[in-house]
């Protein structure tokens, strides 16, 4: 078995790690709670796209967040957006939303079920992401089969009131540094005038909520976090 990863463990390979590698660029988060009164997030979404997202997670969480059949139809009609565009759609935590969905993969906490469970229930193919906040909750995570790994937050960030402390770019060094070749995502109050030191520490990509829903212009944003992160379009 070849450790590409550091963690003794092959997954995926080598064109699919690529592809998942490819998908961390621009990481646009959103649900229905993180998009300006009077938008709607369907074009939102067109706009990010247009702007040069590479991966959409659809995260309906928080106060006066949706239920029922109105997520599951806001999250249809996101993912249906991404299909059109060749973007892949991740469902975070809610594994029988994208099992339904036939998501293209789920991201998950630390509270939440082993990576290797949730593989059993979407599929071979499906991309399994894991956040993680030590050296320690990543190799488990690697261990347990999660294609790539949420590292944060590297910022301080308003976007999710239950946000661990801070830890800025060394998490990301040290797992390259301890041979950990996996796809890495930075999240955690990322801009487009900050991402250029989350890349150059280590991460394939930049995940955001705030800097792209709430900025003036969502398309000229996501292009600022394209350009940031080396995507060439």
């Amino acid at each position: 078995m070849s450790d590409r990863h550091g963690d003794g463990v092959r997954r995926v390979s080598d064109r699919q790690e690529d592809g998942v590698r490819r998908a961390m660029g621009v990481y646009l988060i959103m649900g229905s709670t993180n998009v300006p009164a009077g938008i709607d997030p369907e074009d939102l979404l067109r706009e990010a796209i247009e702007g040069g997202i590479t991966c959409f997670q659809f995260r309906e969480k928080g106060s006066g967040s949706l239920a029922g059949e109105a997520k599951l139809e806001l999250a249809k009609r996101l993912q249906a957006v991404c299909r059109e565009h060749g973007i892949p759609f991740i469902v975070n935590d809610d594994i029988s939303l994208a099992v339904v969905l036939k998501a293209d993969g789920v991201h998950v906490g630390q509270d939440d079920e082993p990576a290797a469970e949730i593989r059993a229930r979407i599929g071979a193919e499906a991309i399994i992401g894991v956040s993680a906040h030590t050296v320690a909750e990543a190799r488990k995570a690697l261990a347990d089969g999660a294609d790539y790994l949420g590292i944060g937050p590297i910022y301080p960030t308003g976007s999710k009131p239950d946000a661990k402390v801070p830890q800025g770019t060394r998490l990301l060094e040290e797992l390259r540094d301890a041979g950990i070749t996996v796809p890495l995502v930075g999240i955690g109050g990322i801009t487009p005038d900050n991402a250029s030191a989350v890349i150059a520490a280590g991460a394939d990509g930049v995940s955001v909520i705030s800097a792209i829903t709430l900025a003036p212009s969502v398309r000229d944003a996501a292009r600022q976090l394209a350009d940031a992160a080396g995507i060439v379009k």
